[in-house]
C-alpha cells in the first residue's frame, strides 16, 4: 500500500472513530434536525456539560460539526449532512444481522 492510500485510509478511520460513541451518534442525529446549543445537547444526552463539550470537540476535530458562538452560547450544526446516508447503510447492516439471527433461531443455520 502506498503512502497516499494509507494516509487516506487513516483519515477515514479517524472520522469513523470520532463517531464511535452512542452520545456522539445522538448528537449527529439531533444536529441533522436543526442546530443546537451545548445546553440543549447536554439535556438530551443526560451528561454534564464538560462531557458533552468533549464529545463535540471530538466531532469538530474530525470535521463533522461546526460551531458558532453567539453571546454566551455556542451552537453546533452538521458540516456534512450526508452523514445520515451513512447511518442508512448502518441500519441496513443491522437489519440484515437481525434477519440472520431470526433464521438461525428457526433452525436455518448449520
Amino acid at each position: 500500500m502506498d503512502k497516499e492510500r494509507k494516509a487516506h485510509l487513516e483519515a477515514r478511520a479517524r472520522v469513523l472513530k470520532a463517531m464511535a460513541h452512542p452520545s456522539r451518534l445522538l448528537i449527529i442525529e439531533e444536529l441533522e434536525k436543526t442546530e443546537r446549543c451545548v445546553c440543549e445537547l447536554t439535556e438530551m444526552i443526560g451528561a454534564d456539560i464538560s462531557t458533552v463539550s468533549k464529545h463535540l470537540s471530538v466531532l469538530r476535530q474530525a470535521g463533522i460539526v461546526a460551531d458558532d458562538k453567539r453571546g454566551n452560547q455556542v451552537y453546533y450544526r452538521l458540516r456534512i449532512p450526508c452523514m445520515l446516508k451513512f447511518f442508512d447503510c448502518v441500519e441496513s447492516v443491522l437489519e440484515s444481522q437481525a434477519q440472520t439471527q431470526v433464521a438461525c433461531l428457526a433452525g436455518g443455520c448449520r
